[in-house]
């Protein structure tokens, strides 16, 4: 019995490039202990990995998406030697707990980002605090987002966020559209000591908070830390690891 394991989107051309792979794997008799591949998009990859998040495997992506930024390249010709010569990228989660206004308790897994959005018309009033220390007593936006080095290229770069080098050791903490203070651009801070945003006014401005896709609507209050025990080991190939891509993103950034 074959120890890997292949996970596809359902969409046309993930079923494609799955029938694709299977030949060739056949052909080759390819086999490899503790590997999944993963054949869509950004947002199948972040899924499939939280549903799989205490197996100690590691995830070989091949996007079938759009932009694909956690995937590789789909090559027939390399795609036996891609998975034989490993380069992996490991990578940790962040844990939203979320208490509600029905008084409710709601755990996430975050691997991209903690968004804090407008559920509303009105803006959202927030308090951030990073520990004992104090970030920003009131913020007036659209929202705030909490992004790991992983996911900074991704929502966190579409709202001027910094992006974060993979072994930073540090989240990005990033307004969405601020209005007051207006010139606030967000601070970058240590991933070691939790984050907790508060909504100061949850009766008539009420903001949901969203774990990469995952939303929970109607919260009082939002913390965030790292989680040190979920980590996700990444393979790439050997000329487009993650660090690379992220380097290749600040790089763009410098010079546009």
């Amino acid at each position: 019995m074959s120890d890997l394991e292949i996970i596809s989107d359902k969409n046309q051309k993930s079923q494609k490039l799955k029938k694709k792979l299977l030949k060739i794997i056949k052909l080759n008799n390819f086999n490899k202990k503790n590997l999944i591949i993963v054949i869509g998009g950004d947002g199948f990859m972040l899924k499939t990995l939280k549903k799989i998040k205490n197996s100690n495997k590691f995830f070989y992506g091949i996007n079938s998406g759009n932009y694909g930024f956690l995937m590789n390249k789909f090559s027939s010709k390399n795609i036996i030697n891609n998975l034989t010569y490993v380069n992996y990228t490991s990578i940790s989660a962040l844990e939203m707990i979320v208490k509600t206004k029905d008084k409710k308790i709601k755990k996430r897994l975050a691997i991209n980002e903690v968004s804090i959005l407008r559920q509303s018309r009105q803006a959202a009033f927030l308090r951030i605090k990073q520990g004992s220390t104090q970030v920003i007593k009131k913020l007036i936006s659209d929202g705030v987002l909490v992004s790991t080095p992983a996911g900074s290229t991704a929502y966190n770069l579409s709202v001027h966020g910094p992006i974060l080098s993979l072994n930073s050791k540090k989240l990005a903490i990033s307004p969405i559209s601020p209005f007051r203070p207006r010139r606030w651009r967000g601070k970058v801070v240590n991933d070691k000591i939790k984050i907790v945003i508060t909504n100061l006014n949850p009766s008539k401005r009420p903001i949901s908070a969203v774990a990469d896709n995952s939303e929970v609507r109607n919260a009082i209050s939002v913390e965030i830390k790292k989680k040190d025990n979920i980590k996700f080991k990444l393979i790439y190939d050997r000329n487009r690891s993650l660090q690379k891509k992220i380097k290749i993103e600040q790089l763009i950034r410098e010079t546009s």
